[in-house]
Protein backbone atom coordinates (compact mmCIF):
# COMPACT_ATOMS: atom_id res chain seq x y z
CA UNK A 1 0.00 0.00 0.00
CA UNK A 2 1.27 3.17 -1.09
CA UNK A 3 1.39 6.07 1.69
CA UNK A 4 2.49 9.76 0.33
CA UNK A 5 3.45 12.72 2.76
CA UNK A 6 0.29 14.87 3.58
CA UNK A 7 -0.10 18.35 5.03
CA UNK A 8 -1.13 18.47 8.49
CA UNK A 9 -3.72 21.70 7.86
CA UNK A 10 -5.62 22.44 5.64
CA UNK A 11 -5.96 24.94 2.74
CA UNK A 12 -9.50 26.77 3.88
CA UNK A 13 -11.38 27.22 6.64
CA UNK A 14 -14.93 25.90 4.61
CA UNK A 15 -15.72 23.01 2.67
CA UNK A 16 -18.61 21.13 1.39
CA UNK A 17 -18.08 17.87 2.23
CA UNK A 18 -16.02 16.77 4.59
CA UNK A 19 -14.63 13.14 4.97
CA UNK A 20 -13.82 11.43 8.11
CA UNK A 21 -11.58 8.89 7.49
CA UNK A 22 -9.55 8.16 4.10
CA UNK A 23 -9.56 4.85 3.99
CA UNK A 24 -11.43 2.34 1.83
CA UNK A 25 -14.60 4.00 2.28
CA UNK A 26 -13.44 8.02 2.66
CA UNK A 27 -11.69 7.49 -0.67
CA UNK A 28 -14.35 5.34 -2.77
CA UNK A 29 -16.63 8.25 -1.67
CA UNK A 30 -13.78 11.07 -2.52
CA UNK A 31 -13.01 9.31 -5.67
CA UNK A 32 -16.86 8.86 -7.21
CA UNK A 33 -17.43 12.57 -5.76
CA UNK A 34 -14.50 14.24 -8.05
CA UNK A 35 -15.53 11.44 -11.13
CA UNK A 36 -19.09 13.09 -11.01
CA UNK A 37 -19.35 15.75 -13.65
CA UNK A 38 -22.33 17.32 -11.49
CA UNK A 39 -20.74 17.54 -8.63
CA UNK A 40 -18.59 20.87 -8.55
CA UNK A 41 -17.69 21.30 -4.75
CA UNK A 42 -15.14 20.77 -2.48
CA UNK A 43 -13.89 17.31 -0.42
CA UNK A 44 -11.58 17.52 2.89
CA UNK A 45 -10.57 14.22 3.95
CA UNK A 46 -8.81 14.01 7.47
CA UNK A 47 -7.44 10.81 8.13
CA UNK A 48 -5.99 10.53 11.21
CA UNK A 49 -3.25 7.77 10.36
CA UNK A 50 -2.08 8.06 6.81
CA UNK A 51 -0.14 5.30 7.17
CA UNK A 52 -3.21 3.36 7.23
CA UNK A 53 -1.33 0.64 9.44
CA UNK A 54 -4.12 -0.61 12.01
CA UNK A 55 -6.70 0.33 9.53
CA UNK A 56 -9.60 -2.58 8.26
CA UNK A 57 -8.32 -1.72 5.01
CA UNK A 58 -5.21 -2.83 5.16
CA UNK A 59 -6.07 -6.09 7.46
CA UNK A 60 -8.77 -7.47 4.82
CA UNK A 61 -8.35 -10.71 3.41
CA UNK A 62 -9.73 -8.83 0.14
CA UNK A 63 -12.10 -11.28 -1.39
CA UNK A 64 -15.19 -10.98 -3.22
CA UNK A 65 -18.59 -13.09 -3.12
CA UNK A 66 -22.06 -12.53 -4.14
CA UNK A 67 -23.22 -15.57 -1.85
CA UNK A 68 -25.20 -13.37 0.34
CA UNK A 69 -28.85 -13.80 1.82
CA UNK A 70 -29.77 -10.00 1.05
CA UNK A 71 -30.50 -9.23 -2.56
CA UNK A 72 -29.46 -5.97 -2.10
CA UNK A 73 -26.11 -7.36 -1.33
CA UNK A 74 -26.10 -9.65 -4.58
CA UNK A 75 -26.27 -6.69 -6.32
CA UNK A 76 -23.95 -4.61 -4.58
CA UNK A 77 -20.60 -7.19 -4.88
CA UNK A 78 -21.99 -7.70 -8.34
CA UNK A 79 -21.22 -3.62 -9.31
CA UNK A 80 -17.88 -4.46 -7.62
CA UNK A 81 -16.96 -7.47 -9.27
CA UNK A 82 -17.60 -5.19 -12.79
CA UNK A 83 -15.49 -2.16 -11.69
CA UNK A 84 -12.54 -4.20 -11.01
CA UNK A 85 -12.22 -5.74 -13.75
CA UNK A 86 -13.22 -2.30 -15.84
CA UNK A 87 -11.15 -0.69 -13.14
CA UNK A 88 -8.05 1.12 -15.45
CA UNK A 89 -11.59 2.36 -18.11
CA UNK A 90 -13.20 3.86 -14.88
CA UNK A 91 -9.89 5.58 -14.06
CA UNK A 92 -9.69 6.92 -17.93
CA UNK A 93 -7.57 4.66 -19.11
CA UNK A 94 -4.50 6.31 -17.95
CA UNK A 95 -1.90 3.02 -18.05
CA UNK A 96 -0.76 4.13 -14.62
CA UNK A 97 -3.38 1.98 -13.78
CA UNK A 98 -3.22 -1.40 -13.86
CA UNK A 99 -5.95 -3.75 -15.81
CA UNK A 100 -7.42 -5.86 -12.88
CA UNK A 101 -9.12 -8.94 -12.54
CA UNK A 102 -10.68 -11.11 -10.27
CA UNK A 103 -8.85 -14.81 -8.85
CA UNK A 104 -12.16 -16.73 -9.29
CA UNK A 105 -11.25 -20.10 -6.74
CA UNK A 106 -14.94 -19.06 -5.37
CA UNK A 107 -16.26 -19.15 -1.94
CA UNK A 108 -17.39 -22.58 -0.82
CA UNK A 109 -19.76 -22.56 2.10
CA UNK A 110 -20.25 -25.99 3.68
CA UNK A 111 -23.37 -26.85 5.61
CA UNK A 112 -23.87 -29.90 8.35
CA UNK A 113 -27.03 -29.59 9.22
CA UNK A 114 -30.41 -29.65 7.30
CA UNK A 115 -31.12 -25.89 9.09
CA UNK A 116 -27.80 -24.80 7.95
CA UNK A 117 -28.88 -26.13 4.11
CA UNK A 118 -31.72 -24.61 4.42
CA UNK A 119 -30.18 -21.18 5.06
CA UNK A 120 -28.01 -22.21 1.50
CA UNK A 121 -30.75 -23.18 -0.05
CA UNK A 122 -32.97 -19.68 0.31
CA UNK A 123 -29.74 -17.51 -0.15
CA UNK A 124 -29.14 -19.78 -3.26
CA UNK A 125 -32.74 -18.66 -4.35
CA UNK A 126 -32.15 -15.27 -4.04
CA UNK A 127 -28.72 -15.19 -5.61
CA UNK A 128 -30.14 -16.63 -8.54
CA UNK A 129 -33.01 -14.40 -8.96
CA UNK A 130 -29.98 -11.67 -9.10
CA UNK A 131 -28.05 -13.19 -11.73
CA UNK A 132 -25.26 -14.83 -10.08
CA UNK A 133 -23.92 -18.29 -10.96
CA UNK A 134 -23.95 -19.92 -7.51
CA UNK A 135 -24.69 -23.46 -7.58
CA UNK A 136 -25.91 -26.08 -4.75
CA UNK A 137 -23.69 -28.86 -4.81
CA UNK A 138 -24.56 -32.57 -3.25
CA UNK A 139 -21.41 -34.16 -0.70
CA UNK A 140 -20.80 -36.44 -3.93
CA UNK A 141 -20.85 -33.83 -6.38
CA UNK A 142 -17.88 -31.15 -3.71
CA UNK A 143 -16.32 -34.92 -3.45
CA UNK A 144 -15.75 -35.24 -7.65
CA UNK A 145 -14.17 -31.52 -7.65
CA UNK A 146 -12.28 -31.56 -4.81
CA UNK A 147 -11.40 -34.79 -3.47
CA UNK A 148 -9.42 -33.42 -0.65
CA UNK A 149 -12.09 -32.26 1.70
CA UNK A 150 -13.42 -34.46 4.52
CA UNK A 151 -17.27 -34.41 3.84
CA UNK A 152 -18.35 -36.97 6.42
CA UNK A 153 -20.16 -34.38 8.17
CA UNK A 154 -20.94 -31.88 5.29
CA UNK A 155 -25.12 -32.46 3.85
CA UNK A 156 -24.53 -29.68 1.09
CA UNK A 157 -22.54 -27.42 -0.35
CA UNK A 158 -22.83 -23.74 -1.88
CA UNK A 159 -20.34 -22.39 -4.82
CA UNK A 160 -19.56 -19.91 -7.03
CA UNK A 161 -17.03 -19.33 -9.32
CA UNK A 162 -18.27 -16.06 -11.47
CA UNK A 163 -17.00 -13.04 -10.13
CA UNK A 164 -15.88 -14.60 -6.69
CA UNK A 165 -12.91 -14.67 -5.16
CA UNK A 166 -9.77 -12.37 -4.68
CA UNK A 167 -8.88 -9.47 -5.94
CA UNK A 168 -6.57 -6.43 -5.65
CA UNK A 169 -8.28 -4.00 -3.33
CA UNK A 170 -4.43 -2.13 -2.86
CA UNK A 171 -4.43 -0.97 -6.07
CA UNK A 172 -8.26 0.25 -6.55
CA UNK A 173 -7.33 1.88 -3.07
CA UNK A 174 -4.20 3.97 -3.69
CA UNK A 175 -5.83 4.64 -7.30
CA UNK A 176 -8.94 6.24 -6.08
CA UNK A 177 -6.45 8.14 -4.07
CA UNK A 178 -4.06 9.34 -6.19
CA UNK A 179 -6.66 10.44 -8.86
CA UNK A 180 -8.85 12.12 -6.58
CA UNK A 181 -5.95 14.36 -4.91
CA UNK A 182 -5.20 15.13 -8.40
CA UNK A 183 -8.68 15.81 -9.12
CA UNK A 184 -8.94 18.52 -6.08
CA UNK A 185 -10.05 16.53 -3.41
CA UNK A 186 -7.53 17.39 -0.41
CA UNK A 187 -6.36 14.83 1.88
CA UNK A 188 -4.93 16.10 5.49
CA UNK A 189 -3.20 13.71 7.86
CA UNK A 190 -5.34 15.40 11.27
CA UNK A 191 -7.98 14.16 13.46
CA UNK A 192 -11.18 15.17 13.94
CA UNK A 193 -11.73 15.78 17.55
CA UNK A 194 -14.97 17.78 18.18
CA UNK A 195 -18.25 18.91 16.20
CA UNK A 196 -20.26 21.90 16.74
CA UNK A 197 -23.89 21.88 16.12
CA UNK A 198 -26.24 24.69 15.66
CA UNK A 199 -28.64 25.47 17.80
CA UNK A 200 -31.73 24.02 16.69
CA UNK A 201 -29.48 21.02 16.40
CA UNK A 202 -30.29 19.77 13.21
CA UNK A 203 -26.76 20.67 11.45
CA UNK A 204 -23.53 20.08 12.04
CA UNK A 205 -21.80 23.69 11.87
CA UNK A 206 -18.33 23.03 12.22
CA UNK A 207 -15.35 20.48 12.66
CA UNK A 208 -12.78 20.91 15.26
CA UNK A 209 -9.12 19.40 14.02
CA UNK A 210 -6.38 18.26 16.95
CA UNK A 211 -4.18 20.96 15.28
CA UNK A 212 -6.61 23.79 16.86
CA UNK A 213 -8.24 24.65 13.44
CA UNK A 214 -12.41 24.99 13.34
CA UNK A 215 -13.26 24.27 9.57
CA UNK A 216 -17.38 24.86 8.40
CA UNK A 217 -18.54 22.18 6.54
CA UNK A 218 -21.72 21.80 4.22
CA UNK A 219 -22.06 17.91 4.48
CA UNK A 220 -19.87 15.56 6.78
CA UNK A 221 -19.12 12.20 6.10
CA UNK A 222 -18.75 9.31 8.76
CA UNK A 223 -16.23 7.04 7.08
CA UNK A 224 -13.98 5.70 10.39
CA UNK A 225 -14.28 2.56 10.18
CA UNK A 226 -14.00 0.43 13.48
CA UNK A 227 -13.83 4.05 14.74
CA UNK A 228 -17.52 5.07 14.08
CA UNK A 229 -19.11 5.88 17.08
CA UNK A 230 -16.28 8.10 18.16
CA UNK A 231 -16.69 10.22 15.55
CA UNK A 232 -20.72 9.91 15.68
CA UNK A 233 -20.73 10.40 19.60
CA UNK A 234 -18.96 14.61 18.52
CA UNK A 235 -22.57 15.09 17.02
CA UNK A 236 -24.27 13.35 20.01
CA UNK A 237 -25.25 10.16 18.32
CA UNK A 238 -25.01 6.73 19.15
CA UNK A 239 -24.60 3.80 16.70
CA UNK A 240 -24.46 -0.08 17.26
CA UNK A 241 -20.91 -0.55 15.62
CA UNK A 242 -17.99 -1.74 17.75
CA UNK A 243 -14.56 -3.03 16.70
CA UNK A 244 -14.39 -6.84 16.67
CA UNK A 245 -11.08 -8.74 16.22
CA UNK A 246 -10.59 -11.04 12.93
CA UNK A 247 -7.40 -12.96 13.14
CA UNK A 248 -5.37 -14.22 9.85
CA UNK A 249 -2.69 -17.02 9.21
CA UNK A 250 -0.74 -17.33 5.76
CA UNK A 251 0.48 -20.90 6.00
CA UNK A 252 2.14 -23.27 3.67
CA UNK A 253 2.06 -27.61 3.77
CA UNK A 254 4.37 -30.44 3.40
CA UNK A 255 1.89 -31.86 0.99
CA UNK A 256 0.01 -28.68 -1.38
CA UNK A 257 -3.25 -29.91 -3.01
CA UNK A 258 -3.41 -30.67 -6.46
CA UNK A 259 -6.13 -27.44 -7.51
CA UNK A 260 -7.18 -23.94 -6.28
CA UNK A 261 -8.24 -24.11 -2.90
CA UNK A 262 -12.07 -22.50 -2.76
CA UNK A 263 -12.36 -20.06 0.12
CA UNK A 264 -13.97 -22.69 2.27
CA UNK A 265 -16.30 -21.36 4.98
CA UNK A 266 -15.94 -24.57 7.31
CA UNK A 267 -19.29 -24.79 9.76
CA UNK A 268 -16.54 -24.60 12.59
CA UNK A 269 -16.38 -20.85 11.66
CA UNK A 270 -12.80 -21.18 10.34
CA UNK A 271 -12.33 -20.00 6.50
CA UNK A 272 -9.31 -20.75 4.32
CA UNK A 273 -8.77 -20.30 1.15
CA UNK A 274 -5.87 -20.23 -1.74
CA UNK A 275 -3.02 -17.61 -1.27
CA UNK A 276 -0.36 -18.24 -3.55
CA UNK A 277 0.75 -21.17 -5.44
CA UNK A 278 1.70 -23.36 -2.64
CA UNK A 279 0.31 -20.96 0.35
CA UNK A 280 -3.09 -20.71 2.07
CA UNK A 281 -4.68 -18.13 3.80
CA UNK A 282 -7.19 -19.18 7.19
CA UNK A 283 -9.20 -16.43 9.29
CA UNK A 284 -11.06 -17.02 12.32
CA UNK A 285 -12.21 -15.16 15.52
CA UNK A 286 -12.41 -16.18 19.08
CA UNK A 287 -15.43 -17.86 20.81
CA UNK A 288 -17.29 -15.43 22.65
CA UNK A 289 -16.36 -12.42 20.37
CA UNK A 290 -16.13 -9.77 22.22
CA UNK A 291 -15.61 -6.22 21.42
CA UNK A 292 -12.01 -4.97 22.04
CA UNK A 293 -10.33 -1.88 22.53
CA UNK A 294 -9.58 0.29 19.43
CA UNK A 295 -5.91 -0.40 20.05
CA UNK A 296 -5.96 -3.89 20.46
CA UNK A 297 -4.28 -6.15 17.77
CA UNK A 298 -2.26 -8.61 19.83
CA UNK A 299 -2.47 -11.87 18.46
CA UNK A 300 -3.70 -14.82 20.48
CA UNK A 301 -1.53 -17.63 20.06
CA UNK A 302 -3.85 -20.18 21.38
CA UNK A 303 -6.69 -19.69 19.17
CA UNK A 304 -4.58 -21.21 16.63
CA UNK A 305 -3.33 -24.25 18.26
CA UNK A 306 -6.83 -24.78 19.88
CA UNK A 307 -9.24 -23.82 17.14
CA UNK A 308 -7.99 -23.02 13.69
CA UNK A 309 -5.34 -25.51 13.44
CA UNK A 310 -7.84 -28.42 14.08
CA UNK A 311 -10.55 -27.39 11.89
CA UNK A 312 -8.52 -27.19 9.13
CA UNK A 313 -6.76 -30.32 9.38
CA UNK A 314 -10.35 -32.37 10.24
CA UNK A 315 -11.99 -30.72 7.13
CA UNK A 316 -9.04 -30.80 4.67
CA UNK A 317 -6.32 -33.70 6.07
CA UNK A 318 -4.08 -33.32 3.45
CA UNK A 319 -3.55 -30.14 6.13
CA UNK A 320 -2.30 -32.22 8.98
CA UNK A 321 1.28 -30.57 8.64
CA UNK A 322 1.31 -27.22 7.78
CA UNK A 323 3.68 -24.05 8.67
CA UNK A 324 2.16 -20.61 9.47
CA UNK A 325 4.58 -18.03 7.50
CA UNK A 326 2.62 -15.09 9.04
CA UNK A 327 -0.06 -13.76 10.85
CA UNK A 328 -1.99 -10.76 12.06
CA UNK A 329 -5.28 -9.60 13.82
CA UNK A 330 -7.39 -6.74 12.32
CA UNK A 331 -10.94 -5.08 13.02
CA UNK A 332 -14.02 -5.88 11.92
CA UNK A 333 -16.42 -2.39 12.06
CA UNK A 334 -18.84 -4.96 13.04
CA UNK A 335 -22.51 -3.34 13.17
CA UNK A 336 -24.42 -5.50 15.93
CA UNK A 337 -28.05 -4.43 14.79
CA UNK A 338 -27.96 -6.38 11.61
CA UNK A 339 -25.08 -7.23 10.57
CA UNK A 340 -25.25 -4.76 7.99
CA UNK A 341 -23.75 -1.17 6.28
CA UNK A 342 -25.07 2.17 8.15
CA UNK A 343 -25.74 4.93 5.64
CA UNK A 344 -27.10 7.94 4.39
CA UNK A 345 -28.28 10.74 6.77
CA UNK A 346 -29.02 10.88 9.93
CA UNK A 347 -32.82 11.28 11.04
CA UNK A 348 -32.47 14.21 13.40
CA UNK A 349 -29.14 15.81 12.52
CA UNK A 350 -29.16 15.76 8.67
CA UNK A 351 -26.03 16.93 7.27
CA UNK A 352 -24.47 13.90 9.09
CA UNK A 353 -23.59 10.77 6.70
CA UNK A 354 -23.02 7.56 7.47
CA UNK A 355 -21.36 5.18 5.90
CA UNK A 356 -20.15 2.36 8.68
CA UNK A 357 -20.75 -0.77 10.37
CA UNK A 358 -19.82 -3.73 6.95
CA UNK A 359 -19.14 -6.07 9.40
CA UNK A 360 -16.66 -7.86 7.43
CA UNK A 361 -17.66 -7.55 4.17
CA UNK A 362 -16.83 -3.69 3.39
CA UNK A 363 -14.05 -3.96 1.01
CA UNK A 364 -16.22 -5.66 -1.62
CA UNK A 365 -19.23 -3.09 -0.98
CA UNK A 366 -17.03 -0.05 -1.51
CA UNK A 367 -17.35 0.65 -5.03
CA UNK A 368 -21.01 0.80 -5.01
CA UNK A 369 -21.17 2.52 -1.53
CA UNK A 370 -18.93 5.19 -2.34
CA UNK A 371 -20.96 5.76 -5.74
CA UNK A 372 -24.27 5.80 -3.49
CA UNK A 373 -23.07 8.18 -1.21
CA UNK A 374 -21.43 10.45 -3.67
CA UNK A 375 -25.17 10.49 -5.29
CA UNK A 376 -26.61 11.44 -2.42
CA UNK A 377 -24.16 13.76 -1.76
CA UNK A 378 -24.55 15.70 -5.03
CA UNK A 379 -28.44 14.63 -5.64
CA UNK A 380 -29.82 14.22 -2.36
CA UNK A 381 -31.10 10.80 -3.77
CA UNK A 382 -29.45 8.04 -5.40
CA UNK A 383 -29.19 7.66 -8.81
CA UNK A 384 -28.05 3.75 -9.76
CA UNK A 385 -29.11 1.14 -6.84
CA UNK A 386 -31.12 2.18 -4.29
CA UNK A 387 -29.84 2.18 -0.92
CA UNK A 388 -31.84 3.66 1.33
CA UNK A 389 -32.81 0.38 3.30
CA UNK A 390 -29.37 0.78 4.65
CA UNK A 391 -30.18 4.16 6.31
CA UNK A 392 -30.03 5.22 9.88
CA UNK A 393 -33.85 5.32 10.08
CA UNK A 394 -34.26 1.23 10.34
CA UNK A 395 -31.46 1.90 13.42
CA UNK A 396 -34.23 4.20 14.86
CA UNK A 397 -37.39 2.60 14.16
CA UNK A 398 -35.61 -0.91 15.49
CA UNK A 399 -36.57 -2.49 12.18
CA UNK A 400 -33.58 -4.61 10.76
CA UNK A 401 -32.60 -5.60 7.44
CA UNK A 402 -30.36 -8.19 8.47
CA UNK A 403 -27.47 -10.52 5.94
CA UNK A 404 -27.18 -13.66 7.75
CA UNK A 405 -23.77 -14.55 5.50
CA UNK A 406 -21.64 -13.01 7.43
CA UNK A 407 -18.49 -14.78 7.89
Amino acid sequence: MKTVGLATKPKHNTYDVVIVGGAMFGASTAWFLSDNADFNGSVLVVERDPSYRTASTSHTNSCMRQQFSNALNVKISQFAAEFVKTFRQRMGGDERYPELSIQNYGYMYLADSEGFADVLRNSHAVQVAEGAGTKLMTPEEIERDYPFYNLDDIVLGSHNRRDEGYWDCVAVFDGWRRSARERGVEYIANEVIAMTKRPAGNRIDSITLTSGETISCGQIVNASGPRAVLTSRMAGIEIPVEPRKRYTYVFSAEQPLDRELPLTIDPSGVHLRQDGRYTYMAGGHSDPDPAVDYDDFVMDHDLWQDHIWPAIATRIPQFEAIKVISEWAGHYAYNTFDHNAIMGPHTQVENFIFLNGFSGHGLQQSPAMGRGTAEFLTYGAYRTLDLSPFHFDRIAENRPFVEKAVI
